[in-house]
């Protein structure tokens, strides 16, 4: 677990981080959003002692980061950046070595290491071990820049709008790589980015921070359907609100018993976006729902949907 208490970060008689308290908990992904200048790539460094933070305290895994090293810190802890920083005269392989060299692992272990994640990353190590950056395209690179950060078997890793710099289909792929990987190997990530939809499909936590303080922190959930001020709402986008409130609400919140309706059974822990994809589909005014046992609950009706109560 990451703990942030109380946390400051000044430059001159600016506070770029000012008293942020927060748990992060481990084995998830925590997305850090808001506007430019909020604070959030701020307390991303602060985390692995990239900047030294001026008041509170930052505990990993009970300990204060600060009882030893940085450098020592920092070799705990992966870290992703939008430009990736490989080493250009370096090897695929060589660069995704750094760390466990650093560590002074076993030639052997590392070059097993390196040839584990890059077919974990979906790049064939008899391809792609003795490439150098730049015979890489920009999603490739991502991907050599996130397998070098988990090289050393990090519990935490963080990562500085990691897609940003992406065309939107690789985008895609690397988010759904990363929601994969994240699950697979059970680590702690904590992940800064501008894209709202990122955010809601990355997030268990999201927090939103403005001016170097959390205005509200909680799932994807909590955040669309239960905005802590104005400000929540606004950020989240008020013309596409409602579409994404229909990810995060279910069919049960709206079904009617005591119906019947012909069509494609929902279930009622379908999403009501995926209830709007079947009635678009079947055009239908209303759709059954029924239980995994194929027995009848009720029924949904598509005026419902358009206007689900709160």
């Amino acid at each position: 677990m990451i703990e942030l208490r109380e946390v400051g970060k000044r430059y001159g008689d600016v506070a770029a981080v000012g008293g942020v308290s927060l748990q992060v908990e481990p084995a998830s992904i925590t997305v850090l959003v808001g506007a430019s200048g909020s604070g959030k790539s701020t307390l991303l460094r602060l985390i692995n002692r990239l900047i030294e933070l001026d008041s509170g305290q930052i505990l990993l895994d009970g300990a204060d980061i600060r009882d030893g090293p940085a450098e020592q810190l920092r070799r705990r802890i992966g870290y992703v950046i939008q430009s990736t920083g490989l080493f250009p005269h370096w090897s695929v392989a060589r660069n995704i070595a750094t760390v466990p060299r650093l560590l002074g692992w076993p030639a052997a272990e590392i070059d097993g290491r390196v040839d584990e994640l890059l077919e974990l990353l979906g790049l064939d190590p008899a391809q792609f071990r003795g490439r150098y950056p730049h015979q890489l395209s920009g999603g490739q690179q991502q991907r050599v820049g996130v397998a070098r950060a988990l090289a050393a078997r990090p519990s935490v890793l963080l990562m500085d709008e990691p897609f940003a710099a992406l065309d939107p289909l690789t985008r895609q792929t690397l988010q759904r790589e990363l929601l994969r990987i994240q699950q697979a190997l059970q680590t702690t990530v904590v992940l800064v980015t501008h894209d709202v939809d990122e955010a809601l499909l990355l997030g268990r936590q999201i927090v939103l921070l403005d001016q170097g303080r959390v205005v509200q922190a909680g799932t994807p959930r909590q955040l669309l359907l239960e905005p802590a001020s104005e400000r929540v709402s606004s950020f989240f986008g008020a013309g596409a609100l409602e579409m994404r409130q229909l990810e995060f609400r279910s069919v049960a919140e709206i079904m009617q018993t005591g119906e019947a309706a012909d069509g494609p059974a929902l279930r009622p822990e379908d999403s009501l976006q995926q209830a709007l994809t079947a009635f678009l589909s079947s055009r239908s005014e209303r759709l059954p729902v029924a239980d995994h046992a194929g027995r009848s609950l009720g029924v949904v009706r598509f005026v419902d949907l358009l206007d689900p109560p709160r």
